[in-house]
Protein backbone atom coordinates (compact mmCIF):
# COMPACT_ATOMS: atom_id res chain seq x y z
CA UNK A 1 0.00 0.00 0.00
CA UNK A 2 1.16 3.29 -0.84
CA UNK A 3 1.80 5.81 1.46
CA UNK A 4 1.20 9.17 1.07
CA UNK A 5 2.77 11.82 3.35
CA UNK A 6 0.53 14.94 4.45
CA UNK A 7 2.99 17.37 3.04
CA UNK A 8 5.59 16.97 -0.04
CA UNK A 9 8.93 16.08 1.20
CA UNK A 10 10.37 17.00 -1.79
CA UNK A 11 9.11 20.71 -1.81
CA UNK A 12 12.05 22.47 -1.20
CA UNK A 13 14.20 21.01 -3.47
CA UNK A 14 11.62 21.82 -6.36
CA UNK A 15 12.97 24.10 -9.18
CA UNK A 16 11.56 27.87 -8.31
CA UNK A 17 10.06 27.83 -12.04
CA UNK A 18 8.07 24.40 -11.57
CA UNK A 19 5.99 26.13 -8.76
CA UNK A 20 2.49 27.07 -8.97
CA UNK A 21 0.38 26.34 -11.41
CA UNK A 22 2.58 25.17 -14.47
CA UNK A 23 1.00 21.84 -15.80
CA UNK A 24 -1.80 22.24 -13.96
CA UNK A 25 -4.41 23.34 -16.69
CA UNK A 26 -3.83 21.29 -19.32
CA UNK A 27 -4.26 18.27 -16.22
CA UNK A 28 -7.41 19.26 -15.94
CA UNK A 29 -8.59 19.73 -19.39
CA UNK A 30 -7.57 16.69 -20.07
CA UNK A 31 -9.37 14.75 -16.73
CA UNK A 32 -12.37 15.77 -18.57
CA UNK A 33 -11.73 13.75 -21.36
CA UNK A 34 -11.83 10.64 -18.89
CA UNK A 35 -15.35 11.26 -17.44
CA UNK A 36 -17.49 8.06 -18.80
CA UNK A 37 -20.33 9.23 -20.47
CA UNK A 38 -19.37 13.28 -20.51
CA UNK A 39 -20.45 15.40 -23.49
CA UNK A 40 -17.12 16.85 -23.73
CA UNK A 41 -16.40 20.11 -25.36
CA UNK A 42 -13.14 20.46 -24.13
CA UNK A 43 -9.96 18.64 -25.11
CA UNK A 44 -8.93 20.33 -28.60
CA UNK A 45 -7.87 16.57 -30.11
CA UNK A 46 -8.69 15.33 -33.41
CA UNK A 47 -11.38 12.87 -34.10
CA UNK A 48 -10.13 9.33 -34.04
CA UNK A 49 -12.74 8.96 -37.23
CA UNK A 50 -9.52 10.38 -38.97
CA UNK A 51 -6.78 8.45 -38.30
CA UNK A 52 -5.80 6.09 -40.64
CA UNK A 53 -5.87 2.86 -39.07
CA UNK A 54 -5.24 0.67 -41.95
CA UNK A 55 -2.84 2.62 -44.08
CA UNK A 56 -0.56 2.67 -40.87
CA UNK A 57 -1.11 -0.68 -40.69
CA UNK A 58 0.04 -1.24 -44.06
CA UNK A 59 3.01 0.53 -43.71
CA UNK A 60 4.50 -0.90 -41.14
CA UNK A 61 4.36 -4.21 -42.27
CA UNK A 62 6.34 -2.90 -45.39
CA UNK A 63 8.85 -2.36 -43.15
CA UNK A 64 9.16 -5.32 -41.41
CA UNK A 65 8.72 -7.30 -44.96
CA UNK A 66 11.38 -5.29 -46.60
CA UNK A 67 13.85 -5.20 -44.22
CA UNK A 68 13.90 -1.47 -43.50
CA UNK A 69 16.05 -0.43 -40.34
CA UNK A 70 15.94 3.53 -40.85
CA UNK A 71 12.39 3.76 -39.24
CA UNK A 72 13.05 1.42 -36.00
CA UNK A 73 16.49 3.49 -35.35
CA UNK A 74 18.20 6.60 -33.89
CA UNK A 75 17.74 9.57 -36.49
CA UNK A 76 19.70 12.64 -36.80
CA UNK A 77 18.52 15.33 -34.61
CA UNK A 78 17.33 17.78 -37.89
CA UNK A 79 15.95 14.74 -38.98
CA UNK A 80 16.22 12.19 -41.27
CA UNK A 81 17.13 13.31 -45.04
CA UNK A 82 14.37 11.61 -46.87
CA UNK A 83 11.27 13.38 -44.07
CA UNK A 84 13.61 16.63 -43.92
CA UNK A 85 13.19 16.40 -48.10
CA UNK A 86 9.32 15.60 -47.89
CA UNK A 87 8.97 18.35 -45.45
CA UNK A 88 10.51 21.04 -47.33
CA UNK A 89 8.52 19.83 -50.86
CA UNK A 90 5.24 20.16 -48.50
CA UNK A 91 5.78 23.54 -47.02
CA UNK A 92 6.88 24.94 -50.69
CA UNK A 93 3.52 23.64 -52.24
CA UNK A 94 1.07 25.11 -49.33
CA UNK A 95 3.17 28.37 -48.40
CA UNK A 96 4.91 28.94 -51.95
CA UNK A 97 8.72 28.77 -50.39
CA UNK A 98 11.02 26.55 -49.74
CA UNK A 99 12.70 26.20 -46.80
CA UNK A 100 16.38 25.68 -47.01
CA UNK A 101 17.94 22.91 -45.56
CA UNK A 102 19.68 24.66 -42.85
CA UNK A 103 16.39 26.22 -41.89
CA UNK A 104 14.47 23.37 -41.11
CA UNK A 105 14.12 20.97 -37.92
CA UNK A 106 12.08 17.68 -37.38
CA UNK A 107 10.47 17.97 -33.73
CA UNK A 108 8.70 16.37 -31.66
CA UNK A 109 5.46 18.01 -32.04
CA UNK A 110 5.26 21.46 -32.50
CA UNK A 111 5.43 22.06 -28.25
CA UNK A 112 8.84 21.08 -28.63
CA UNK A 113 9.92 23.97 -31.28
CA UNK A 114 8.12 26.09 -28.67
CA UNK A 115 10.39 24.58 -26.21
CA UNK A 116 13.85 24.13 -27.75
CA UNK A 117 12.83 28.55 -29.24
CA UNK A 118 12.54 29.08 -25.13
CA UNK A 119 15.63 27.32 -24.60
CA UNK A 120 17.76 29.34 -27.28
CA UNK A 121 16.44 32.54 -26.24
CA UNK A 122 14.72 33.31 -23.09
CA UNK A 123 16.14 33.89 -19.30
CA UNK A 124 14.43 34.22 -16.36
CA UNK A 125 12.70 38.13 -16.33
CA UNK A 126 12.73 38.17 -20.47
CA UNK A 127 9.32 39.58 -21.49
CA UNK A 128 7.30 37.14 -24.29
CA UNK A 129 4.08 38.38 -25.77
CA UNK A 130 1.34 36.63 -26.62
CA UNK A 131 -2.20 36.35 -28.01
CA UNK A 132 -5.17 37.25 -25.27
CA UNK A 133 -6.37 34.89 -25.30
CA UNK A 134 -4.10 32.31 -26.62
CA UNK A 135 -2.73 27.99 -26.40
CA UNK A 136 -2.59 27.17 -22.82
CA UNK A 137 0.39 24.93 -23.70
CA UNK A 138 2.31 28.04 -24.84
CA UNK A 139 1.60 30.00 -22.02
CA UNK A 140 3.53 26.71 -19.62
CA UNK A 141 6.13 26.47 -21.46
CA UNK A 142 7.08 30.12 -21.66
CA UNK A 143 6.51 30.34 -17.87
CA UNK A 144 9.13 27.41 -17.49
CA UNK A 145 11.73 30.14 -18.68
CA UNK A 146 10.89 32.14 -15.89
CA UNK A 147 9.75 34.61 -18.08
CA UNK A 148 7.03 37.96 -18.14
CA UNK A 149 4.35 37.43 -20.71
CA UNK A 150 2.14 39.90 -21.80
CA UNK A 151 -0.87 39.49 -23.54
CA UNK A 152 -2.17 41.80 -26.49
CA UNK A 153 -5.90 40.78 -27.05
CA UNK A 154 -7.45 39.96 -30.68
CA UNK A 155 -10.85 40.31 -32.09
CA UNK A 156 -12.21 38.65 -34.79
CA UNK A 157 -9.36 39.64 -37.35
CA UNK A 158 -7.03 38.13 -35.32
CA UNK A 159 -4.10 39.42 -32.72
CA UNK A 160 -4.65 43.55 -32.36
CA UNK A 161 -1.34 44.52 -34.32
CA UNK A 162 -2.28 48.14 -33.90
CA UNK A 163 -2.26 47.39 -29.92
CA UNK A 164 1.05 45.89 -30.19
CA UNK A 165 2.35 48.65 -31.67
CA UNK A 166 0.64 51.17 -29.34
CA UNK A 167 2.46 49.19 -26.68
CA UNK A 168 5.87 49.16 -27.88
CA UNK A 169 5.66 52.47 -28.84
CA UNK A 170 4.82 53.44 -24.94
CA UNK A 171 8.07 51.06 -24.01
CA UNK A 172 7.04 47.42 -24.31
CA UNK A 173 10.58 45.54 -25.05
CA UNK A 174 9.69 41.59 -25.88
CA UNK A 175 12.30 39.30 -27.09
CA UNK A 176 9.50 36.73 -28.72
CA UNK A 177 6.20 37.23 -30.00
CA UNK A 178 3.97 34.46 -30.03
CA UNK A 179 0.77 34.13 -32.31
CA UNK A 180 -1.55 31.18 -33.88
CA UNK A 181 -2.16 33.15 -37.14
CA UNK A 182 -4.84 30.40 -38.61
CA UNK A 183 -7.98 29.18 -37.08
CA UNK A 184 -6.25 30.38 -33.87
CA UNK A 185 -6.54 28.35 -30.44
CA UNK A 186 -8.47 28.89 -28.69
CA UNK A 187 -10.49 31.89 -30.29
CA UNK A 188 -10.54 30.23 -33.55
CA UNK A 189 -10.14 33.50 -35.12
CA UNK A 190 -7.64 34.25 -38.50
CA UNK A 191 -5.09 36.92 -38.51
CA UNK A 192 -6.19 39.33 -41.64
CA UNK A 193 -3.40 39.26 -44.57
CA UNK A 194 -3.16 43.33 -43.88
CA UNK A 195 -2.59 42.38 -39.84
CA UNK A 196 0.17 40.24 -41.10
CA UNK A 197 2.06 42.51 -43.52
CA UNK A 198 2.24 44.73 -40.50
CA UNK A 199 3.08 42.66 -37.85
CA UNK A 200 6.56 41.29 -39.74
CA UNK A 201 7.38 45.10 -40.57
CA UNK A 202 7.18 45.63 -36.40
CA UNK A 203 9.31 42.72 -36.17
CA UNK A 204 11.63 44.21 -38.46
CA UNK A 205 11.44 47.75 -37.28
CA UNK A 206 11.39 46.45 -33.13
CA UNK A 207 14.13 43.44 -33.63
CA UNK A 208 11.27 40.66 -32.03
CA UNK A 209 11.51 37.63 -32.83
CA UNK A 210 7.98 35.86 -33.93
CA UNK A 211 6.95 32.60 -33.27
CA UNK A 212 4.21 31.13 -35.54
CA UNK A 213 2.29 28.45 -34.82
CA UNK A 214 0.38 26.74 -38.07
CA UNK A 215 -1.10 23.47 -35.98
CA UNK A 216 -4.18 24.28 -38.11
CA UNK A 217 -3.22 26.35 -41.19
CA UNK A 218 -4.27 23.25 -42.78
CA UNK A 219 -7.65 22.49 -41.59
CA UNK A 220 -8.99 25.51 -43.10
CA UNK A 221 -12.65 24.85 -44.41
CA UNK A 222 -12.76 26.19 -47.37
CA UNK A 223 -10.97 28.90 -49.62
CA UNK A 224 -7.06 30.37 -49.68
CA UNK A 225 -5.05 30.58 -46.84
CA UNK A 226 -3.59 34.31 -46.47
CA UNK A 227 0.32 34.14 -46.63
CA UNK A 228 2.08 32.74 -43.81
CA UNK A 229 4.25 34.81 -41.51
CA UNK A 230 7.01 32.91 -42.37
CA UNK A 231 6.72 32.99 -46.10
CA UNK A 232 6.34 36.88 -45.71
CA UNK A 233 9.51 37.07 -43.88
CA UNK A 234 11.52 33.86 -42.96
CA UNK A 235 14.33 36.64 -41.44
CA UNK A 236 12.01 37.03 -38.29
CA UNK A 237 10.15 34.61 -37.84
CA UNK A 238 10.45 30.70 -36.55
CA UNK A 239 7.77 28.77 -37.66
CA UNK A 240 6.09 25.94 -35.55
CA UNK A 241 4.17 23.06 -36.99
CA UNK A 242 2.74 19.58 -36.12
CA UNK A 243 1.21 16.92 -37.89
CA UNK A 244 -0.56 15.67 -34.75
CA UNK A 245 -3.70 17.46 -36.57
CA UNK A 246 -2.90 16.29 -40.31
CA UNK A 247 -1.85 13.26 -39.44
CA UNK A 248 -2.62 11.36 -35.91
CA UNK A 249 -1.45 12.43 -32.85
CA UNK A 250 0.31 9.27 -31.75
CA UNK A 251 3.76 9.79 -33.51
CA UNK A 252 4.67 13.31 -32.04
CA UNK A 253 6.25 14.64 -34.85
CA UNK A 254 6.25 18.53 -35.86
CA UNK A 255 8.83 20.76 -37.40
CA UNK A 256 10.78 23.95 -37.08
CA UNK A 257 11.78 26.82 -39.91
CA UNK A 258 13.93 29.38 -38.73
CA UNK A 259 16.96 31.43 -40.09
CA UNK A 260 19.69 29.34 -40.53
CA UNK A 261 21.44 30.62 -37.50
CA UNK A 262 18.64 30.29 -35.53
CA UNK A 263 17.47 26.79 -36.55
CA UNK A 264 21.75 25.65 -35.54
CA UNK A 265 20.54 26.50 -31.89
CA UNK A 266 17.69 24.73 -32.28
CA UNK A 267 19.87 21.50 -32.88
CA UNK A 268 21.92 22.36 -30.42
CA UNK A 269 19.27 22.52 -27.73
CA UNK A 270 17.34 19.87 -29.11
CA UNK A 271 20.39 17.45 -27.93
CA UNK A 272 20.11 17.69 -24.68
CA UNK A 273 15.64 17.42 -24.88
CA UNK A 274 14.83 14.41 -26.75
CA UNK A 275 18.29 13.92 -29.32
CA UNK A 276 16.07 13.21 -32.19
CA UNK A 277 12.30 12.71 -33.19
CA UNK A 278 11.39 9.48 -33.74
CA UNK A 279 12.18 8.16 -37.10
CA UNK A 280 9.59 5.78 -36.97
CA UNK A 281 6.92 8.46 -37.29
CA UNK A 282 9.12 10.40 -39.49
CA UNK A 283 9.70 8.02 -42.55
CA UNK A 284 5.81 7.28 -41.82
CA UNK A 285 4.87 11.15 -42.87
CA UNK A 286 7.65 10.40 -45.43
CA UNK A 287 5.46 7.82 -47.49
CA UNK A 288 2.11 9.36 -46.04
CA UNK A 289 3.45 12.53 -48.35
CA UNK A 290 5.04 10.66 -51.24
CA UNK A 291 1.98 8.43 -51.83
CA UNK A 292 -0.35 11.27 -51.48
CA UNK A 293 -2.14 9.97 -48.76
CA UNK A 294 -1.79 12.74 -46.32
CA UNK A 295 -3.62 15.23 -49.14
CA UNK A 296 -6.66 12.27 -48.95
CA UNK A 297 -6.83 12.30 -45.04
CA UNK A 298 -6.82 15.99 -44.93
CA UNK A 299 -9.88 16.44 -47.78
CA UNK A 300 -11.99 14.08 -45.04
CA UNK A 301 -11.28 15.44 -42.09
CA UNK A 302 -11.94 18.86 -43.42
CA UNK A 303 -15.32 18.06 -44.07
CA UNK A 304 -15.83 16.76 -40.89
CA UNK A 305 -14.68 19.18 -39.16
CA UNK A 306 -17.18 22.05 -41.17
CA UNK A 307 -19.97 19.57 -40.45
CA UNK A 308 -19.44 19.31 -36.76
CA UNK A 309 -18.35 23.24 -36.71
CA UNK A 310 -21.75 24.00 -38.25
CA UNK A 311 -23.78 22.10 -35.75
CA UNK A 312 -21.95 23.83 -33.11
CA UNK A 313 -22.82 27.38 -33.83
CA UNK A 314 -26.20 26.36 -34.99
CA UNK A 315 -26.77 24.90 -31.72
CA UNK A 316 -25.07 28.40 -29.81
CA UNK A 317 -27.66 30.14 -31.83
CA UNK A 318 -30.64 28.07 -31.19
CA UNK A 319 -29.92 27.73 -27.68
CA UNK A 320 -27.58 30.36 -26.14
CA UNK A 321 -28.93 33.81 -24.52
CA UNK A 322 -29.05 37.26 -25.98
CA UNK A 323 -26.58 38.07 -24.59
CA UNK A 324 -23.84 35.76 -25.55
CA UNK A 325 -21.66 35.93 -28.09
CA UNK A 326 -19.22 33.48 -30.15
CA UNK A 327 -16.69 33.18 -33.14
CA UNK A 328 -17.48 31.71 -36.59
CA UNK A 329 -14.14 29.90 -37.38
CA UNK A 330 -12.99 29.42 -40.70
CA UNK A 331 -10.95 26.32 -40.20
CA UNK A 332 -9.89 24.03 -36.94
CA UNK A 333 -11.22 22.93 -33.82
CA UNK A 334 -12.60 25.76 -31.99
CA UNK A 335 -15.08 28.31 -30.98
CA UNK A 336 -15.13 31.02 -28.50
CA UNK A 337 -18.00 31.52 -26.30
CA UNK A 338 -18.40 35.03 -24.33
CA UNK A 339 -21.13 35.21 -21.65
CA UNK A 340 -21.01 38.27 -19.94
CA UNK A 341 -21.67 38.46 -16.02
CA UNK A 342 -21.19 34.69 -15.71
CA UNK A 343 -18.54 33.25 -14.06
CA UNK A 344 -17.38 30.44 -16.24
CA UNK A 345 -15.31 28.20 -13.84
CA UNK A 346 -18.48 27.89 -12.14
CA UNK A 347 -20.22 26.92 -15.03
CA UNK A 348 -17.86 24.69 -15.90
CA UNK A 349 -17.94 22.72 -12.55
CA UNK A 350 -21.88 22.55 -12.56
CA UNK A 351 -21.94 21.67 -16.17
CA UNK A 352 -19.89 18.73 -15.06
CA UNK A 353 -22.49 17.76 -12.89
CA UNK A 354 -24.65 17.80 -16.05
CA UNK A 355 -21.96 15.67 -17.61
CA UNK A 356 -20.84 18.36 -20.10
CA UNK A 357 -17.24 18.90 -19.86
CA UNK A 358 -16.54 22.87 -21.33
CA UNK A 359 -12.83 24.73 -20.35
CA UNK A 360 -13.44 27.85 -19.25
CA UNK A 361 -11.55 31.06 -20.35
CA UNK A 362 -8.99 32.36 -17.91
CA UNK A 363 -6.71 29.12 -18.86
CA UNK A 364 -6.37 30.40 -22.06
CA UNK A 365 -4.75 34.22 -20.45
CA UNK A 366 -1.16 34.21 -18.45
CA UNK A 367 -3.10 36.92 -16.02
CA UNK A 368 -6.42 35.43 -15.25
CA UNK A 369 -8.54 37.61 -17.55
CA UNK A 370 -11.42 35.73 -19.43
CA UNK A 371 -13.25 34.80 -16.67
CA UNK A 372 -16.67 34.92 -18.19
CA UNK A 373 -15.62 32.88 -21.58
CA UNK A 374 -15.45 29.29 -22.80
CA UNK A 375 -13.28 27.53 -25.11
CA UNK A 376 -15.73 24.93 -27.14
CA UNK A 377 -13.58 22.42 -28.83
CA UNK A 378 -15.99 20.58 -31.70
CA UNK A 379 -13.53 18.52 -33.04
CA UNK A 380 -13.63 15.38 -30.39
CA UNK A 381 -17.53 16.14 -29.82
CA UNK A 382 -19.52 13.46 -31.09
CA UNK A 383 -21.53 14.77 -33.92
CA UNK A 384 -25.03 13.81 -32.80
CA UNK A 385 -24.19 14.69 -29.41
CA UNK A 386 -23.27 18.69 -29.98
CA UNK A 387 -26.99 20.04 -29.58
CA UNK A 388 -27.67 18.03 -26.57
CA UNK A 389 -24.51 19.66 -25.30
CA UNK A 390 -25.15 23.33 -26.06
CA UNK A 391 -28.54 22.84 -24.28
CA UNK A 392 -27.48 21.66 -21.08
CA UNK A 393 -24.91 24.23 -20.95
CA UNK A 394 -27.49 27.02 -21.76
CA UNK A 395 -30.00 25.05 -19.20
CA UNK A 396 -27.35 26.16 -16.37
CA UNK A 397 -27.45 29.87 -17.56
CA UNK A 398 -31.47 30.49 -17.01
Amino acid sequence: MAVRPETDRWEALYAARTRGDVGDGIAAVLGLLGVPDVISFAGGFPDPQTFPRERVSALLGEFAATGEATAFQYAPTRGLAGTLEAFADRIETLQGRRPAGDELVITSGAIEALELVGKSFLDAGDLVVVEGPTYLGAIQAFRGFETTIDAVPLDEEGLQVDELERRLERGLRPKLVYTIPDHQNPAGVTLSAERRTLLVELARKRGFLIIEDVAYRELGFAGQASPSLWSLAPDVVVQAGTTSKTLFPGVRLGWAIAPAEVAARLVSAKQTTDQCAGALGQRMFEEFHRRGWIDEQLAWSRALYERKCARLLAALEHSMPDSARWTAPLGGFFSWLTLPNVDTTELAQRAVERSVGIVPGSLFFPDGRGADSVRLSFSLVEEAQIDEGIERVAALLD
